[in-house]
């Protein structure tokens, strides 16, 4: 018997066996750097000549693993290959199909360590959001699972005499996933099984810094039992294969999670339509955010700027969730400023592979040299009082950065900058401190810190964001408890992780029979 969904602990590493295990899981992977790894198609894996390299963003001369890179014509056999595996993945009951995912779930379980393992040297996470990483790719499956059995079931509608009436919700068709490097392991789980499982086929084009991690899951759903076509791996340049993909008129939706750029020019291309299609393409966009916590003049302190600091400088800063905007009453803002900097220069900067090093490296180069442009303005539009340069030389290392008596319309206070860098604005009052809070295009996530419940409750109506928490940081959603996705240019508030998401892979049909 199934039990209810609960979501996965994360691991103690205060407990010296956790800590055992994982440098083991670290050292497994060390010995199994370097490999070629190829595409997949219809369960035929191909050995490309161009290759994608990955390398260790904290190591730059340690190759992580060297991808194949497709073509449009390996584009095009993938396509074709989805659309037939999908002629009889559709026809798999639903629950049957929430099976595999239990079973690839069960097994991520047994292998957590060593897939955070892979996130330590591919992506540059310490070992605490690694683990988190893993967790969350366990808990969308068993979540996932367990929602296409529920949408499975008799579907209730209002009965009349004499008519036999039931709804089924059905698979859209062949989707393209594109899921992002930061989340490496999480939201490309998270994004191929709710296409999956909800009978739906993939093409799977992993983000090109971290394609090892993606491959390595790809043997979790062969060892699962997955049939070989569902989900096609597919690694290639976003403007050779993503466009092809995109605009390919066999594409029934594309899911997609990154940059605001991107997810722009994807939907404006998914809106065209091509010779031989028949529908319009659906778009699942998570877009990016520029989130901001709000201290209230009577706030607790301490933990707001505990709060300000997990959130900016987590992962180095790099999620859409990530705190880029402090925004404090003037009563308490250099109280609060002073505490965020003096816990900021306690984070240990450095390989990730250390476990006392909190803030490992950005992701490449391109991602540094921006993170260093955008801090050379930050130094032009207020006042740098911590960081500001780049980390340890081995690795593409930024130092947390922090800029305070920032304008509300300052450009590190409206652009994202993906990294480890917080600006902070001083508001006059709770009514400037939201309407700062809602001066930017995006909406994803943001927090209050208040004791004051008028100010939390106007909060709750007028912050216009997809996620908003009180008292507590904005990053660290868990699957179940905190549907994610934002508004306005953050994306299509796809609510990744509630039971509103596979709607988002299906189709509602009603059959009506006159008795």
């Amino acid at each position: 018997m199934l039990v209810d969904y609960r979501p996965e602990p994360f691991t103690n590493f205060k407990d010296e066996k956790n800590r055992t295990d994982f440098e083991a899981a670290l050292k497994k992977v060390e010995s199994e750097l370097g490999q070629d790894y190829p595409l997949i198609i219809q369960g035929k894996k191909i050995l490309t000549e161009e290759k994608i390299t990955s390398l260790n963003p904290a190591r730059m001369s340690e190759v992580v693993g060297r991808v194949s890179k497709a073509s449009q014509q390996q584009a095009e056999e993938a396509m074709h290959a989805a659309l037939h595996t999908f002629e009889k993945w559709k026809a798999v009951p639903g629950p049957h199909r929430a099976r595999y995912l239990f079973k690839a779930a069960a097994i991520l379980r047994r292998r957590k360590h060593e897939f955070s393992a892979w996130m330590v040297h591919e992506a540059g996470k310490s070992w605490a959001e690694a683990d988190a990483d893993t967790a969350e790719a366990i808990d969308f499956m068993e979540f996932y699972g367990r929602e296409m059995i529920r949408l499975s079931e008799q579907q209730e509608l209002t009965r009349i005499p004499d008519e036999d009436n039931e709804l089924y919700y059905i698979p859209l068709g062949v989707g393209v996933v594109i899921p992002p490097w930061n989340f490496p392991l999480a939201i490309m789980v998270g994004m191929t099984t709710a296409s999956i499982v909800s009978g739906n086929t993939v093409v799977l084009k992993p983000a090109s810094t971290t394609p090892v991690i993606a491959y390595k899951f790809m043997e979790i759903l062969e060892d699962a039992g997955v049939p070989a076509g569902v989900v096609n791996f597919l690694p290639g340049s976003g403007k050779e294969v993503g466009d092809y993909l995109v605009d390919h008129p066999l594409t029934r939706y594309i899911s997609f999670t990154g940059s605001r750029e991107v997810g722009l020019r994807i939907n404006e291309r998914a809106a065209k339509t091509h010779k031989g299609q028949k529908w319009l393409k659906r778009v699942v966009a998570e877009m990016g955010g520029k989130d901001t916590i709000v201290v209230d003049h009577d706030a607790d302190l301490e933990l707001a700027a505990q709060s300000i600091m997990f959130s900016a400088f987590g992962f180095s800063g790099q999620k859409c969730s990530a705190c880029s905007r402090a925004v404090i009453h003037q009563d308490v803002y250099d109280q609060v400023l002073n505490r965020v900097v003096e816990l900021t220069k306690e984070i240990k900067i450095g390989d990730i592979k250390k476990q006392d090093n909190f803030m490992g490296p950005v992701i490449d180069e391109n991602a540094q040299n921006k993170i260093l442009e955008y801090i050379e303005i930050g130094k032009k539009e207020g006042r740098l009082v911590h960081g500001g340069e780049k980390g340890p030389a081995e690795g593409y290392f930024v130092q947390p950065t922090i800029i305070a008596d920032v304008a509300p319309d300052a450009r590190i206070m409206q652009e994202e900058i993906f990294g480890p860098v917080v600006a902070f604005c001083k508001a006059r009052d709770f009514d400037h401190a939201l309407e700062i809070a809602n001066n930017t295009e995006y909406g994803l996530t943001g927090s209050i810190f208040s004791r004051n419940r008028e100010h939390l409750e106007r909060a709750r109506t007028e912050f216009h964001v997809g996620n908003l928490y009180f008292n507590r940081k904005c990053t660290g959603a868990i699957v179940g408890v905190h549907p994610f996705g934002g508004f306005n240019m953050s994306g299509t508030d796809s609510k990744a992780g509630g039971r509103d998401y596979l709607l988002l892979f299906t189709q509602a049909k009603l059959v009506s029979e006159l008795l």
